[in-house]
């Protein structure tokens, strides 16, 4: 992920062995990380039995709070792929609850993969 990506708030694949190792103290004995992207210092963590977003907060970033969904509770998803002078695609998740995630993907990450990784588990 370039500096310039970082600062507009795209996100980029990112190591799964380095974000599994991060938060293996809230993954259960059988969950396994399948799919991460970090936007600047945030994560967006798909598990095999949710969704796990990490909002890392204040300059040092030691300060984190962990937002845990499951994949039942997704009950809409978008996504808005990047044009010819557009610098991002785009995903919303709407949750049962009533609220919306949405986070910008890198232009060169395959977004119809990150929407597949979502459809996969929502669409059991």
């Amino acid at each position: 992920m370039g500096f310039f990506d970082g600062l507009i708030g795209n996100a980029s694949e990112t190591s799964l062995e380095a974000v599994e190792n991060e938060i293996k103290d809230l993954l259960t004995k059988s969950e396994h990380v399948e799919h991460a992207y970090k936007v600047i210092r945030d994560l967006f963590v798909f598990t095999n039995k949710r969704l796990i977003l990490i909002d890392k907060q204040g300059v040092t970033g030691k300060k984190i709070e962990y937002h845990s969904i499951p994949y039942k509770n997704i009950v809409h998803f978008s996504v808005e792929t990047a044009g010819n002078f557009d610098v991002d695609a785009e995903m919303k998740i709407w949750i049962s609850a009533g609220g919306i995630i949405e986070k910008r993907f890198n232009k060169s990450l395959n977004i119809y993969k990150v929407q597949n990784v979502l459809a996969e588990y929502v669409l059991k």
